[in-house]
């Protein structure tokens, strides 16, 4: 199950105070069955739990007619009425401990907490003995975890630890008591421990087959176990018992999501929202529902809301930037987790997501800082490394290879990449990561060590890799097969990005192409189109610019142009030729320079497919004179050094 889910039952009312007939202790002289906390689960056939007598009340242990309307009230879970009469039994006689109780429990339950705590305390001064005043004020620590108050926050942990002595303390004082035990289970719940959760409700069941959120919690875990057939059924006995149990409808909503029942999941949930509206985790669920029907505009709509309750969970943000990137509102997905990173600036997912985004959006400087942020946090995480280098090989694209070469930021990645293939020898990714970077220092490493890419994620790195070595045609069928592979449109869209982030035009056009045949997301396709459109034309523009400055014998505009021409689309065969010239011919080019342009004009001779057998001749000729030249410069220079 979701975080959502697992976090929703701090949002509701915890328990349904069994306060009602149903919910009596069991005669002092019986046997108490599956104490502590490993009674079998009930099921519907006889003899399965004792049953409770009629004649025992659970606030004053005998019949009492005038207390009795505000327990069925409390336990029907309607929390302001039962205030209303356990007020009124108060001011007839204010020592009633009992109505004192029901009061605490009834203002608890809504989240009026400040006072529900005073409550107990006055109880526990005069009956220190009082079990369901120590439920109570373990369900008052619940409650209060669901403030975003800092303090309350960094404390998480102590507070469920004091839930739980004070729920066990109620055990111990009423071992038949379901509330105690029910409280003690919603608190292992919380602190992740689910046997001992499970076997606790289900005590609590035994005690008080009527224990609706006894089985809402069941159904929580069987949620969380992915038991949806098992949740389904806890989730709807739990309503069966109290239709106004919120978590029990929304934990039907969140299984029939799972399961693919949209129309019912959505009505369960907004059921919910209507007995309990202002529960985050609840408009965070109905806000995934309506996004697998394809209603965006209603699951943001509700992602935001929940935003508003709970700020600080990170949850929602990232949902509206899934929406926004498959609408390729690239921007729009950064502003939303921009927002959330204010709520929770030590959250990973939110950095790794706005660094990979900025990435999309060929920002290297940007990227990164961000990346860099993050292995501050977690060094070696293998995620950030690897867009560090991509952002750093971007960055060597947009700008002179030797400024990045010089710079500490190449040096530095290098050795982050070593220290995480150390930590993680078997991630080729990783592996492929440093073979592009290092690429850019003319070594053009052996890919063919690296072994075959077992997946889409592999051969995605690997194509990026062979990129980087001029492999151009190699990274263009290892891309195919990869869009070859996928089979629906969000998955065929992420490949047509990350083919558009590599300058793979074609593929990314295909992509683009494909995507649109398998969804009807006509706007994402056309904008990723136009995109591949704009890179091309940037790519021919600055082709045509780049020759006009050749001819001028303006040099270094010339090779401005055409490396911009390489940045928008490396397949640009001219551009190559064009850079491999001008590289040539600047006065006084240096051997590092005469090098580069041989591999552009082997670039060239690699894309230009059409060129005739003399022009193929002619041009592998001056490469191999040029090479010479470079060989003998080098000499000179390192002479000159000494």
């Amino acid at each position: 199950m979701n975080a959502a889910y697992r976090r929703f039952t701090k949002q509701l009312p915890i328990t349904t105070l069994a306060l009602s007939v149903a919910f009596s202790l069991l005669p002092a002289n019986a046997q108490i069955p599956g104490v502590p906390g490993t009674g079998s689960y009930p099921n519907s056939g006889a003899n399965t739990a004792p049953t409770p007598s009629s004649n025992n009340q659970i606030l004053s242990g005998q019949v009492k007619t005038d207390i009795a309307p505000a327990e069925k009230a409390l336990a029907e879970g309607k929390y302001a009425d039962a205030e209303g009469m356990f007020r009124e039994l108060l001011v007839n006689n204010p020592q009633d401990l009992q109505a004192t109780v029901g009061l605490g429990l009834s203002l608890a339950k809504q989240f009026k907490l400040d006072g529900a705590d005073d409550l107990f305390d006055r109880v526990l001064g005069q009956d220190p003995n009082n079990a369901l005043a120590f439920a109570g004020k373990a369900t008052v620590l619940l409650n209060r975890m669901q403030s975003s108050a800092g303090t309350i926050r960094a404390n998480r942990d102590s507070y469920l630890k004091q839930a739980e002595q004070y729920a066990q303390q109620a055990c111990r004082l009423q071992p038949a008591g379901a509330e105690g035990h029910l409280t003690l289970g919603l608190v292992y719940k919380e602190e992740g421990q689910t046997d001992q959760a499970a076997s606790e409700l289900r005590t609590a069941i035994q005690f008080d087959p009527n224990q609706s959120y006894a089985y809402s919690g069941l159904g929580t875990i069987k949620l969380d176990q992915k038991s949806l057939g098992e949740a389904v059924e806890n989730f709807k006995r739990a309503i069966e018992l109290n239709s106004g149990n919120s978590q029990a409808h929304f934990g039907l909503g969140a299984a029939y999501s799972q399961l693919g029942q949209l129309d019912d999941a959505i009505k369960e949930l907004n059921t919910s929202l209507y007995q309990f509206p202002n529960s985050w985790p609840t408009r965070m669920e109905l806000g995934k529902a309506y996004a697998k029907q394809g209603n965006t505009v209603a699951a943001m709509k509700e992602f935001q809301l929940s935003t508003l309750i709970k700020p600080e969970n990170v949850e929602p943000y990232l949902a509206m930037a899934d929406i926004h990137q498959e609408r390729g509102d690239n921007e729009l997905a950064l502003a939303d987790l921009r927002s959330g990173l204010t709520q929770a600036p030590y959250n990973l997912d939110l950095r790794q997501r706005i660094a990979d985004i900025t990435l999309r959006l060929e920002k290297p400087d940007d990227a990164i800082k961000a990346y860099k942020t993050i292995l501050q946090m977690s060094p070696n995480n293998p995620s950030a490394i690897k867009g560090l280098s991509q952002a750093l090989y971007m960055k060597a694209q947009k700008a002179a290879v030797g400024a990045l070469l010089a710079s500490n930021d190449y040096e530095s990645a290098l050795k982050t990449l070593d220290d995480a293939i150390q930590l993680n020898p078997n991630d080729m990714e990783l592996r492929l990561s440093k073979a592009k970077l290092m690429s850019l220092s003319g070594t053009k490493p052996d890919l063919s060590t690296m072994g075959q890419p077992g997946n889409d994620g592999e051969r995605i790195a690997y194509a990026q890799a062979l990129m980087a070595n001029g492999e151009f045609i190699e990274a263009s069928n290892m891309m195919k097969t990869v869009l070859m592979n996928v089979a629906d449109a969000k998955q065929t869209f992420a490949v047509a990005d990350i083919a558009l982030m590599m300058h793979d035009l074609d593929n990314a056009q295909a992509a683009y192409n494909k995507a649109l045949t398998l969804s009807g997301a006509p706007e994402r396709g056309k904008r990723g189109l136009d995109a591949v459109a704009a890179a091309r034309k940037t790519a021919q523009d600055s082709t045509t610019v780049g020759n006009e400055l050749l001819t001028k014998k303006q040099w270094d505009g010339a090779v401005e142009r055409f490396r911009q021409a390489l940045a928008a689309n490396p397949m640009q065969a001219d551009a190559h030729y064009g850079l491999g010239q001008a590289l040539e011919k600047t006065p006084k080019a240096s051997s590092s320079m005469l090098l580069e342009a041989v591999v552009q004009y082997q670039n060239y001779l690699l894309l230009k497919t059409d060129l005739t057998a003399k022009d193929k001749a002619n041009l592998v000729k001056n490469v191999d004179k040029l090479t010479d030249k470079a060989a003998k410069l080098k000499q000179k220079e390192d002479k000159t050094r000494k």
